[in-house]
């Protein structure tokens, strides 16, 4: 499966789209600096149960190109609203089984509250902003898109 790596040397933004899995700690390592006292990092996984039903896997598509472009540009506004050293974004797509990692989210920053809140800002803007969507599928057999009101094509 392909990775898709790109490194911008102005906004020390690390943005990775893959089908292997994430690893999150390199992610991590990614973002470290010297200069930053506080690195923070949030990896979102599969779980077995949502709102009361239970799920098997996931599975996540996107239109890359721009999900990349999306992505990439809230790395660069993390960067400079939250004064971050460096951030950094893994994404998974394709099947994804119930305890695997589907998203890391890593920032860097002189001091913990900058980091921190980077990177739940992070985390809400891709949910709300990034064309990558999630189908949970169930145990009864049934599955649901999930991703605001946009759903892919079957």
């Amino acid at each position: 499966m392909a990775v898709h790596s790109s490194q911008s040397p102005t906004c020390r933004g690390i943005l990775t789209i893959t089908h292997d899995p994430i690893d999150s700690m390199r992610l991590l390592g990614a973002v470290a600096d010297v200069t930053a006292g506080a690195n923070v990092l949030f990896v979102g996984t599969a779980r077995s149960v949502t709102d009361g039903v239970a799920t098997t896997c996931l599975a996540y598509d996107a239109h890359e190109p721009l999900a990349r472009s999306v992505l990439t540009g809230l790395l660069t506004e993390a960067r400079d609203r939250f004064s971050l050293v460096a951030c950094g974004v893994a994404h998974r797509l394709g099947t994804i089984a119930v305890g695997e990692a589907s998203i890391a989210v890593a920032t860097s920053a002189p001091h913990r509250k900058a980091a921190f809140a980077a990177a739940e800002w992070l985390m809400e803007q891709i949910k709300r902003n990034v064309p990558i969507w999630k189908c949970e599928y169930r145990e009864d057999g049934s599955h649901e898109w999930v991703h605001g009101n946009v759903v892919p094509h079957e």
